[in-house]
Parts: structure tokens; C-alpha cells; sequence
């Protein structure tokens, strides 16, 4: 059987050599597709595939219909919303994501990014420290847990809520306080990060509502997908409050004009940069190989997301 890697972005050579060697010694062949200009090659790539990992490349229902023998897709990182789940499904083809592998990467970059929006963006001018400040974890997943133990080592005290934990002695654990609703979250934190995926719940649910709720000095880090925000709730708070920054590890379609309204307020990466370290782009690679493996010789299914 053969195991496709195709990365228009490639993997760190580590990463790849890590990738081939796990799946020579499983008794697969390796197949590589780096760098690819056209979607016409990875469609033949994948003709004899039978497992197929990928970075952010996008397998939709062309790419499913054009590989004849796929069984499995491992996307290396933890969003998989550029795989469409439906048409994988339909050829009983299962996807997977390599949660927890970038995951310190995208905390790191949102403790760098609220200090740097702290700092007025490095331009001149009296900023204001993060410690002693309040924290709000929007979702606490992989990430969001990381996310919190940097600030309370940096001295701030941190909530969070997440919908899908009722238990207060998980948070507790982490010395963190469990917020009951949205609401309470966004009223009691100056930062609040968020960490869920887009879907149909999520698009656009931070808003107007919640963000106006938040305190003085607020400050919004989303380092999720642009999706969940909703972009119109942002320039009104920006145009309403002169205290309130944003800071997008993926440019919002209005990235242009808050640069040039408030430039000590809006920071952006110019691509989605959370996982864009050496250390998680190995990680994730050579998760996804072993998964890939695990699931085509022993049936393993775990981190199946369709």
C-alpha cells in the first residue's frame, strides 16, 4: 500500500525523513508530492493512494473522486476544514487530525501577540503590562490549556469557559476559574482567546453583544479561524471604543482599513502562523505518519473526525 504526503507548503526535511521512515518500516511506500502549482498533480498523485497526509491543502469532493483506493487522510494539525467530510464519508473514507501537536506553538504566539497589542504594537508610546490583567480562555482544548498556564505564569488571573465542560474541578486543577456563560467571560476579562473550531455554532459568534460586555482596555486574540468572528462586530467596537484592540493570527477581509484607522490597535499575521515553528511542523508530520500507519495495518481509528 502506498501513503501519499502532498504538501503545496512543505514539511521541515526532518519532518519528512520522520514521515518516510515510519512509513518504510511499517512495509508501506512512501510517495512524496512537495510544492505542487496545480491541482491537476495532486489529482494524479493520489489516483494509487491509499493513505493520503496533508498540511492546510484542500481535499475536496474532485480530489476524493480521483483517488480510487483511499482509505484514510490525516491532516497534520488540528483544524480539518479544508477536507470536505461529506464526500470523504461517502467512499467510507476516515479523516483524522493530529490534535495537540502545534498546540504550545499557538499558545506561545497568542501570549506573544497580547503583549505585543499591550505595547501599542512596538510603535512609540506608553503601553501597559499584562501582569496583574485578566485572562479569558474562550474554549479550553489542547491549547486553550497551554494558553492559560502562560498567563497565570505571567502573573494575570484566568478564566475560561467552554460549553462542553460542566465540571469546575477541571478547571480548578489549572488554577483557573470557570466562567458559567460567554457573557460572564467576555464581562470579567481585559484579554479574552479564543480556541474553538468554525462550524455551523460558531461562525460569527463572537460579537457585537459579546465584545461590548468586555472592560476597559479590552482586547480580543484570535488565533482560532477568522470565521468565528464576526467582522462587522469589530469595526464597531473599534469605531465605539478607543480602548479596544484585536489581534488575528489570519487577516480579517477588513485587515486593510484597521491597519490604516488604528494602527497601534489591529495586528495581524500576514498567514496563519500558530503552527509555523520547526517543533510542531515535526510533530505533527510524524503524528500523522503513525496514525496513518496505525489505522491501514491495525484499524486503529483514534482522532477520527468524520
Amino acid at each position: 500500500m502506498k501513503i501519499l504526503t502532498a504538501t503545496e507548503k512543505p514539511f521541515a526535511k526532518e519532518a519528512v525523513n520522520g514521515i518516510k521512515q515510519i512509513i518504510e518500516e511499517a512495509g508501506y511506500e512512501f510517495a512524496l508530492l512537495e510544492k505542487y502549482t496545480d491541482k491537476a498533480q495532486l489529482l494524479e498523485a493520489v489516483k494509487d493512494a491509499d493513505g493520503l497526509i496533508i498540511r492546510s491543502d484542500k481535499v475536496t469532493s474532485e480530489v476524493v473522486a480521483a483517488a480510487e483506493n483511499l482509505k484514510i487522510v490525516v491532516r497534520a494539525g488540528a483544524g480539518y476544514d479544508n477536507v470536505d467530510l461529506k464526500a470523504c464519508s461517502d467512499k467510507n473514507i476516515v479523516v483524522m487530525n493530529t490534535p495537540g501537536q502545534n498546540s504550545n506553538a499557538v499558545a506561545e504566539l497568542v501570549i506573544g501577540m497580547m503583549i505585543a497589542v499591550s505595547r501599542n504594537c512596538f510603535t512609540p508610546g506608553t503601553g501597559s503590562e499584562v501582569s496583574g490583567k485578566t485572562l479569558g480562555i474562550h474554549a479550553y482544548g489542547n491549547v486553550g490549556r497551554i494558553a492559560a498556564r502562560y498567563g497565570k505564569a505571567l502573573g494575570m488571573t484566568v478564566y475560561a469557559y467552554d460549553p462542553f465542560i460542566k465540571d469546575k474541578a477541571v478547571f480548578e486543577k489549572d488554577g483557573v476559574i470557570m466562567a458559567e456563560s460567554p457573557e460572564e467571560l467576555y464581562s470579567k476579562c481585559r484579554f479574552v482567546s479564543i480556541h474553538m473550531p468554525a462550524n455551523e455554532q460558531t461562525k460569527k459568534s463572537i460579537n457585537y453583544s459579546l465584545l461590548s460586555l468586555m472592560p476597559k482596555g479590552a482586547t480580543l486574540i484570535n488565533t482560532a479561524r477568522k470565521e468565528v468572528v464576526d467582522e462587522e462586530s469589530i469595526s464597531r467596537m473599534f469605531e465605539e471604543r478607543n480602548d479596544f484592540r484585536y489581534a488575528a493570527d489570519i487577516a480579517p477581509a477588513i485587515a486593510a482599513e484597521l491597519k490604516e484607522k488604528y494602527p497601534n490597535r489591529f495586528l495581524s499575521t500576514p498567514k496563519k502562523m500558530g503552527a509555523e515553528t520547526a517543533e510542531a511542523n515535526i510533530n505533527a508530520g510524524l503524528a500523522a505518519a503513525r496514525q496513518s500507519v496505525g489505522f491501514l495495518k491495525d484499524g486503529i481509528t483514534k482522532f477520527k473526525v468524520n
